[in-house]
């Protein structure tokens, strides 16, 4: 189908702070729970590519590069 607009998506993070060594998994979903079957993310303006599970992606244990904006 259709790409979906951007502006749908909504990155879930986890709501308390994240110290270095965290394990993070971030998680788009799209407003009203509708079905996504895949998305892209991205570290700053930085491709991180498609997931293999669909909506989810695992960071490394964090490290202070991996610190700014994420976007899906």
């Amino acid at each position: 189908g259709p790409p979906c607009p951007t502006d749908w998506l909504v990155l879930q993070v986890p709501a308390r702070a994240l110290l270095e060594g965290d394990m993070v998994r971030l998680r788009c979903r799209r407003w009203w729970d509708m079905w996504v079957t895949r998305v892209r993310f991205y570290h700053e303006e930085k491709d991180l590519g498609e997931t293999l599970d669909g909506t989810e992606l695992s960071l490394p244990p964090l490290q202070l590069n991996h610190s700014g904006r994420y976007r899906c």
